[in-house]
């Protein structure tokens, strides 16, 4: 995180920060409560789940980190968790899911765009 930014920005940054972390930790518990038979796209919220655990645990660690690295592993938990929210979507039972993914997938966002 460059030095220039203001106390104000560094609250907002670690804010922003936390709230995709735990947005992240939201829809891996909703990815890995599989309602119902097996289904084609299950992978799917698999890798979702796999993706928002990594990206919790990188954003939980220091705030000093590689920035290109974390820009990267967000964008990359932003774009999994919007496929894995639209399969959902095409499963009723799967409604709690979808809506977990679409709220990381918009705090993923929020923190991008703390990142500047």
């Amino acid at each position: 995180m460059p030095q220039e930014r203001s106390h104000q920005d560094l609250v907002r940054y670690l804010e922003d920060r936390f709230a995709c972390a735990q947005a992240c930790d939201d829809c891996v518990r909703a990815c890995t409560r599989r309602q119902g038979p097996a289904e084609p796209g299950d992978a799917l919220n698999t890798t979702c789940a796999d993706v928002c655990d990594a990206t919790s645990r990188l954003l939980a660690e220091q705030p000093d980190q590689d920035e290109q690295r974390i820009r990267m592993q967000v964008e990359w938990c932003r774009d999994v968790c919007l496929q894995c929210a639209a399969l959902c979507d095409l499963r009723p039972a799967s409604a709690g899911c979808a809506q977990a993914c679409r709220d990381c997938a918009k705090a993923c966002d929020d923190f991008l765009t703390t990142l500047g």
